[in-house]
């Protein structure tokens, strides 16, 4: 799970909340194995290539891995090699096109090139965090190939990018991170993945009947996700093949109806002894340790929702003796869902935007390069790889973004700008970004110390590479970029504002519905399966309850983060959260009906009123924020 963001509740309540998310910090533990990682990448591979007098390549490489220690998040290694690899090809296939584009066209036909792949990126960054992350670096990638004076072949230049981000993935492939020596230390990411789910089903059944109860509940989903994807990851075989892997698999499965019970609990509101939660501890602590769990205390038995913790908690024991693998209960997306996404509202609008601010920055950055309006600097390409950046929602709304990137470059130009007055040249700059490598994991946490570290490090680079120091440069051209990316943000789109956040709401409410839609359905054993208790059954309700919280999860971030925006901007999006908020519990519902009815085999009255008040709620609330209708909603079941 992700730290949480920190600002005082005092500064929350004063502040506009525009304000509020550029000051708003994360919270956690310092991820040391990724620090190490860090400090092995940049500098040594730098160190390298100045020894055998190929700086120019090794600052390319330094860059990559730059680039690829900003997406060294935490997760599993097979997620990594997703996560790592796919943004470094697209960066050198972008750095690829830079280099031929910029040798071979002129200012104005490298600007539309520029500008065309700043389209293709920003409908790719609409699909997912992987998409988004390709398509920054493969904008970065072309912005560098095609302005950064580099002796060599473009080929040779992709290659050098390639084994920059090669070489922190091998790194992170290679490495154990602290604690994970338990078992075989390849699974060291998946196990805790799977142990933090046990632990948030702990969480929220000892805040069932409290406040806390819902955020509880959000934590558990963000645990299931992130296990989902640290399981889920690339392999070459389709299944799991070493017995370690197949009883992490079985462990997160048995986990799906505990949650499913937890959520029901924690949905009825009334508070629970302390020895519910005592089981999901001990099979955390299981999973951690690479253990059986023992002896699990039960709960006692009172009603539908104890006794299917009950239940649950028996089959996690026998799956836990068993080991012998599980479903991981995900929906692929075909090519169809993912051009949907890229070709849709969302994916229109934002790679629009993105193509504006990219070409933008890249016309303007070519008339001051070819007017020498401040001297003919031979790095124009920091404007729009600055740009890049600015311009992806998925680092916050864009005046926090704008704001912490200006402070950042600001600060980290004058820390840069001190360094280089002292240091001993290239030994002491080469330190100088091996120590800004340590130091990315750490800064992600707020984009401001991100962007300062970054611009020590790339200023570095730049020096080493022969290049005179640039930090005043590189403030005035951050500064510009951040002009160009507000007006572009605020200038009107063809189609309705809020794009991206209506898809992801209308794809949550789609996934809520088809949830619904399964449980009402197989309420009365119609199909053959014994109702709601057949296995079939349960494998296909496990997988569309996974799938309404995670696009629900996806919905309420972007919802989030557009009602931090300008409050010109805000206003295209009102509304949006709390139709987000009625999904969420309209999802929480079906899943109480859904244990209810496993142990019933109808609903009560309290459900179907309840279900009956969210269904109306959700309908004028899509009328309201222009979602189109789902299809006929099912009646309650009785």
């Amino acid at each position: 799970m992700s730290p949480r963001p920190h600002l005082p509740a005092r500064a929350r309540s004063v502040l506009p909340p525009w304000l509020a998310h550029a000051l708003r910090a994360q919270r956690g533990p310092v991820p040391w194995s990724a620090v190490t990682r860090g400090a092995l990448a940049a500098g040594p591979l730098l160190l390298v290539a100045v020894l055998v007098d190929r700086t120019s390549l090794g600052v390319v490489a330094a860059v990559a891995a730059m680039l690829a220690g900003i997406n060294d998040r935490p997760g599993s290694r097979r997620v990594s090699v997703k996560r790592l690899g796919v943004p470094a090809l697209a960066g050198a296939a972008g750095l690829l096109v830079g280099v031929y584009a910029g040798d071979r066209v002129g200012a104005v036909a490298l600007t539309a090139v520029l500008t065309g792949l700043g389209l293709l990126a920003g409908k790719m960054s609409a699909v997912g965090p992987v998409a988004s992350g390709a398509g920054t670096q493969l904008l970065v990638g072309a912005a560098i190939g095609a302005g950064m004076p580099v002796p060599g072949s473009g080929w040779t230049r992709a290659l050098a990018f390639l084994a920059g981000a090669g070489w922190l993935l091998a790194l992170r492939l290679a490495l154990p991170t602290p604690g994970g020596m338990t078992g075989d230390f390849r699974f060291d990411g998946e196990r805790d993945a799977v142990a933090r789910v046990y632990d948030a089903v702990a969480e929220l059944l000892d805040a069932a009947g409290a406040e806390d109860a819902i955020a509880r509940r959000a934590a558990l989903t963000a645990a299931l996700d992130h296990a989902q994807d640290a399981l889920a990851g690339p392999r070459l075989r389709r299944y799991a093949s070493s017995s370690a892997e197949r009883r992490l698999h079985a462990q997160y499965a048995a986990a799906l109806p505990l949650a499913e019970a937890a959520t029901a609990l924690a949905w009825a509101g009334e508070p629970l002894s302390e020895r519910s939660s005592v089981g999901p501890r001990r099979l955390a602590a299981a999973v951690r340790e690479n253990t059986h769990p023992g002896p699990l205390p039960a709960p006692a038995r009172s009603g539908p929702a104890l006794r299917a913790l009950d239940d649950a908690l028996l089959r996690a024991a026998d799956a836990f003796d068993q080991g012998d693998g599980g479903d991981l209960h995900t929906r692929r997306r075909g090519a169809r869902d993912l051009l949907r996404a890229a070709f849709g509202p969302g994916g229109r609008e934002y790679g629009l935007r993105v193509a504006l601010s990219f070409g933008a920055s890249a016309a303007v950055a070519q008339a001051l390069y070819h007017s020498q309006w401040y001297g003919r600097h031979t790095h124009w390409y920091w404007l729009p790889a600055t740009a890049v950046f600015l311009v992806k929602p998925d680092l916050g709304p864009l005046v926090s973004r704008v704001l912490c990137r200006a402070a950042g470059t600001v600060l980290g130009a004058l820390v840069f700008a001190g360094c280089a007055a002292v240091l001993p040249r290239p030994e002491g700059l080469v330190a100088l970004v091996a120590l800004c490598g340590a130091l990315i994991p750490v800064s992600t946490r707020h984009f401001a110390a991100q962007t300062a570290v970054a611009t020590v490090l790339v200023l570095s680079l730049v020096m080493v590479g022969g290049e005179p120091q640039a930090s005043a440069a590189r403030i005035a051209e951050t500064l510009l970029a951040c002009a160009i990316v507000l007006i572009v943000g605020h200038l009107p789109m063809p189609g309705e504002r809020g794009g991206q956040v209506r898809a992801r709401l209308a794809a949550a409410a789609d996934a809520a519905h088809a949830y619904l839609v399964h449980v009402l359905d197989g309420s009365d054993g119609s199909d053959g399966s014994d109702g709601v208790n057949g296995s079939d059954d349960r494998v296909t309700r496990w997988t569309l309850r996974r799938e309404a919280y995670r696009t629900l999860a996806e919905a309420r971030t972007a919802s989030a983060l557009a009602a931090h925006e300008l409050p010109a901007l805000a206003r295209h999006t009102e509304g949006t959260d709390e139709v987000a908020a009625a999904l969420e519990r309209l999802v929480d519902t079906t899943t109480a009906c859904a244990v209810h009815l496993d142990d019933t085999g109808r609903l009560t009255d309290r459900h179907r009123e309840r279900l009956a008040e969210l269904l109306d709620e959700l309908a004028e609330g899509r009328r309201r924020v222009g979602l189109p209708p789902p299809d006929p909603r099912p009646a309650p079941a009785g």
